[in-house]
């Protein structure tokens, strides 16, 4: 009994791992435009492997995906991969197959491309016969083989090729990327090739090394293979075969080992070693010219003086310079008297040398002014001889690439940076290790900044001075005149300014718009504030520090000033301290007042007075006199204009300036309260009131009404 257990327990075990071993796909096919491959016709091993293979032609090719499940019903799950993207999920036919698309990336560049298929297997019971609490995991692997066909080809018009010149022939290609190339010469051939990849296509350089009709066969690599007539596998596409008519040229062209020699004193004096090629044709211990033309006469550009034969068929040469040459000017004769043997070619020109360095900031113009702001990104254009032959850097900045296309033997452009938290007062500019006499100042940030940090309290709290336009009419005495600097809002991470050089003008005038106080502030040093990056460099004793009271340097106090009184504070930015325009900005505050008390006397003419009692009122009398506590009222949106009516009390004299003896003139005094109308144009002098009142007469001892005309005299 205790046998038939083992024996039930180790058929489970066999089972379960069968079941886990056992394909996902009974069937799995890919289908590229009209072909089709299957997963077990269309196969062919790779290092020991078998893998599904198929053509492409596009490197995001898109295939559509068959496959069959061996267990209906329970179909396996792609997992996803960098190589390619399920566009749609799986959909079930009527026979059991699912099918998808799948598109492929970079077909070309990928070295391995497979397709895992997983899906949960059934539980499998333990050796007691009991069910497994997770089901395993089942997968299938699918290699596949991208293949792709590469077409080669190229036309030669001209097939002639000169000893020495080397020549270049575009070649067409339908699928570039799978060409390897190497970008080296081959050696030792009798037409020495290099492929290489150039403005966005393959070019061929050939340079001939024999005369004769010589053939050229290239022979090229790719990166994915393709099936050869015998179904094997190739990288190597069919050669191309050249066949070229090598001619000698009627000079030899022979190589310099130094494509460039300086033009200099000693390149003149003693000279520097020079090699060329083809030494043995050549006479030992004898000086040749060297000229820029092959006809006699030319100007003599250098002077080559034989030495010794050296291996590989060189000789070593002294080499005196007296003008310079460059490749792009032509060729260099090389002559024995004024017969021209041999032709070569090389660069002979001045040491770099920096002349001149100018920097263009953003938004302005180039200048010779080489001061330069920390974060501050420049144009730094230098100028003198031979520039491309420097390895120029700037010690302490960052130079960053730019499509500038300045580059030339008189001009460089560099765009520069200097960090932010640079430390240095001079950016030199080295050429390799060595410093040059020239480089950039390093200052702090300068420039005017908008006047929107200085604020100002009269009495009402802080305002930005950019917010008070106009005339402010102030209801309240005004204790102090106190300007704030909000130091934060000056520097930004990316837009420094620096220190801010302010100065004000102070006027206060009377409400007649006298002068009454003038004061200058020549210069306020404000100083960006701990948000600024360049905090810690900005800080001096010439720093404002704190608020600044007007009180401190005006003769007559803010608090003591009388109604309609202006103190006008102009603020600007020192225009000595910046190269640029600043900013101005003024404030003009006025102290309102809404009523007005004094005493004023009148001359009343022609007024009609009615008693109490009487139902009529008595006839025009003559000029009277008004002494009134009066009280006057300013209009609300005008500065220092009145109301035309005005109201007060006081004293009023009846007929005071009658001089007539009749019995019937009655003169007496009376308490009134009296209200008037007045014109109100500016500057009159003479003015004809209306008046509107009533009273009590001390002599008669009654209460009267009044109304009439007078005259007022302004003093």
């Amino acid at each position: 009994m205790q046998k038939n257990g083992w024996l039930l327990a180790l058929f489970l075990v066999l089972s379960g791992v069968a079941r886990a071993q056992a394909p996902l796909l009974r069937s799995l096919s890919l289908t590229l435009d009209t072909t089709q491959y299957r997963l077990g016709e269309q196969m062919i091993p790779v290092a020991g492997e078998e893998r599904l293979y198929f053509y492409y032609h596009q490197d995001d090719q898109a295939a559509e995906l068959r496959l069959t499940p061996t267990q209906p019903g329970r179909p396996p799950r792609l997992l996803p991969s960098a190589d390619y993207v399920l566009q749609d999920t799986l959909v079930a036919n009527a026979n059991g197959e699912y099918r998808g698309t799948l598109r492929f990336h970079n077909l070309t560049g990928l070295p391995f491309v497979r397709l895992t298929f997983v899906q949960a297997g059934a539980p499998v019971a333990d050796s007691a016969g009991r069910p497994a609490l997770r089901a395993t995991m089942r997968q299938q692997l699918v290699s596949l083989l991208p293949l792709t066909r590469t077409t080669l080809d190229a036309r030669v018009l001209d097939n002639e090729l000169f000893i020495g010149d080397e020549r270049v022939i575009e070649v067409t290609t339908n699928n570039i990327a799978n060409i390897r190339v190497s970008n080296e010469w081959t050696k030792g051939q009798d037409i020495d090739y290099r492929l290489s990849r150039e403005q966005g296509g393959l070019r061929l350089h050939v340079v001939p090394n024999a005369l004769g009709v010589r053939t050229l066969t290239l022979k090229t690599l790719v990166e994915r293979p393709y099936l050869d007539p015998t179904g094997h596998l190739s990288y190597q596409l069919p050669p191309l075969r050249f066949d070229f008519a090598v001619k000698a040229s009627r000079l030899r062209f022979l190589t310099a080992e130094r494509k460039d020699v300086n033009y200099d004193e000693e390149g003149r004096t003693r000279g520097v070693e020079f090699v060329l090629d083809d030494g043995h044709s050549f006479d030992l211990h004898r000086t040749y010219r060297l000229e820029a033309q092959q006809e006699a006469g030319g100007a003599l550009i250098a002077e080559l003086y034989t030495r010794s034969y050296l291996s590989n068929d060189r000789v070593l040469c002294q080499l005196r310079v007296y003008n310079t040459h460059r490749q792009a000017d032509g060729y260099l004769y090389i002559k024995d008297g004024d017969l021209a043997k041999f032709i070569t070619n090389f660069d002979i020109t001045p040491r770099p040398r920096i002349a001149n360095v100018s920097v263009l900031h953003r938004g302005g113009d180039w200048s010779s002014n080489t001061t330069i702001n920390p974060g501050e990104t420049v144009d730094v254009r230098l100028e003198g001889e031979s520039l491309l032959k420097g390895r120029y850097h700037f010690d302490g900045a960052n130079v960053i690439p730019s499509d500038s296309s300045t580059r030339s033997e008189k001009a460089l452009i560099y765009r520069v940076q200097v960090p932010l938290s640079s430390v240095r007062r001079r950016i030199t500019i080295f050429d390799g290790s060595n410093a040059t006499d020239f480089g950039l100042s390093v200052k702090e940030a300068q420039r005017p900044h908008p006047l929107n940090f200085v604020q100002v309290n009269y009495g009402d709290g802080p305002h930005p001075v950019t917010q008070l336009n106009g005339p402010v009419l102030y209801d309240k005495t005004i204790p102090d005149l106190v300007f704030s600097f909000n130091t934060n809002a000056i520097d930004e991470a990316g837009n420094l300014y620096g220190r801010q050089y302010l100065s004000m003008d102070i006027r206060t005038v009377d409400d007649k718009g006298n002068l009454i106080d003038q004061r200058t502030v020549d210069q306020l040093v404000i100083c960006p504030g701990e948000a600024s990056p360049r905090y810690a460099y900005y800080q001096g004793a010439e720093c404002q520090v704190g608020n600044f009271s007007l009180n401190s340097i005006l003769g007559r106090k803010t608090y003591d000033l009388d109604a309609w009184y202006r103190i006008i504070v102009t603020v600007r930015n020192d225009a000595r301290q910046y190269s640029t325009k600043g900013y101005s900005q003024q404030i003009e505050l006025v102290l309102r007042r809404h009523v007005n008390f004094d005493i004023s006397v009148s001359f009343p003419a022609g007024l009609l007075t009615k008693y109490k009692g009487e139902s009529t009122y008595n006839s025009f009398g003559g000029i009277s006199l008004a002494t009134l506590a009066q009280l006057s009222f300013y209009a609300p949106d005008r500065i220092n204009r009145l109301r035309p009516y005005r109201i007060g009390a006081g004293f009023v004299a009846l007929n005071a300036f009658n001089l007539s003896n009749n019995a019937n003139v009655e003169r007496d005094l009376g308490l009134v309260v009296i209200g008037s109308v007045v014109p109100v144009r500016t500057g009159a002098r003479l003015t004809f009131p209306l008046y509107l009142g009533g009273g009590y007469l001390l002599t008669r001892g009654t209460p009267f009404l009044l109304f009439g005309p007078g005259i007022g005299v302004t003093l």
